[in-house]
């Protein structure tokens, strides 16, 4: 029975190839077209993108147009060929606005720059253009089937922001450029008033005040403790028992005993 099975699977691939040969070498457009389907179906993206891309051309502004391009541009969605897919599915979105599919290629357009994004420590411009496609499809389609995912993925594409946003104000700090680690701290804390990063921002901002005040010219040393000393005002007031305290504490103490010397 195995070798029934086995004899019969080998046959159809051998079949499957030959027409998929046979429809590449043809002049025919329809042919190509139903070959190009059968790939499809198969799970052949490759072979069924390179016989799309033949046909497309002769497509365009035809009443069958819209069924090709769709499965054209599923074929390399489904590839994970996400630039190209993220194109063809756009295009096919503004090409078709009365489809059936175009809520669903809508949202696997958006999908394809989400699965653009890199990681937080690189580049963010895809990104960004991820959350603003993501953002609109939500705008356009707020009842669609697809928003508890579209929902997810704003979220993740925002926290990797904010992670970002993140960890280029605590690199300020560690080259110890002070003054440019408090305004991306301060643009930070302001941008995301509910980030879980919030307790360390608001420490580093304080130890880049700390830092900066004491470092400081005589002529702006006092403003500088007395900005310091608020920033550790306002790292107590959002969790008096911070696991910074120590150094905290430590840090205020050096800033009162240098803010004394202005008050004699």
């Amino acid at each position: 029975m195995n070798k029934v099975v086995s004899f019969l699977f080998i046959a159809f691939l051998l079949i499957s190839c030959s027409e998929y040969q046979k429809a590449l070498k043809s002049d025919d457009v329809a042919i190509k077209n139903e070959a190009a389907n059968k790939m499809y179906e198969a799970g052949k993206y490759a072979k069924a993108i390179r016989l799309y891309e033949q046909i497309a051309p002769a497509y365009k502004g035809k009443p069958s147009a819209e069924r090709m391009f769709y499965f054209y541009s599923m074929s390399l969605y489904k590839s994970e060929q996400f630039y190209l897919a993220g194109y063809q599915l756009e295009n096919f979105v503004a090409s078709y606005p009365k489809s059936e599919k175009r809520e669903e290629c809508a949202f696997y357009a958006a999908e394809c720059f989400y699965k653009l994004s890199p990681e937080y420590s690189l580049d963010q411009t895809d990104t960004n253009k991820a959350l603003d496609k993501m953002q609109r499809f939500i705008d356009i389609y707020p009842e669609s089937q697809f928003l508890p995912q579209a929902n997810v993925y704003v979220k993740e594409l925002r926290e990797k922001l904010e992670k970002k946003a993140f960890e280029i104000a605590k690199q300020y700090n560690t080259i110890s450029d002070f003054k440019g680690a408090l305004k991306a701290f301060e643009n930070f804390l302001a941008d995301y008033p509910g980030t879980p990063f919030k307790e360390q921002a608001l420490f580093y901002r304080l130890d880049s005040a700390y830092k900066l005040a004491i470092n400081s010219v005589e002529s702006k040393k006092q403003e500088r403790l007395t900005y310091a000393k608020n920033t550790y005002s306002n790292l107590i007031k959002h969790n008096a028992q911070t696991e910074y305290k120590d150094k905290a504490d430590k840090m205020l103490a050096e800033v009162e005993q240098e803010l004394q010397k202005y008050t004699k």
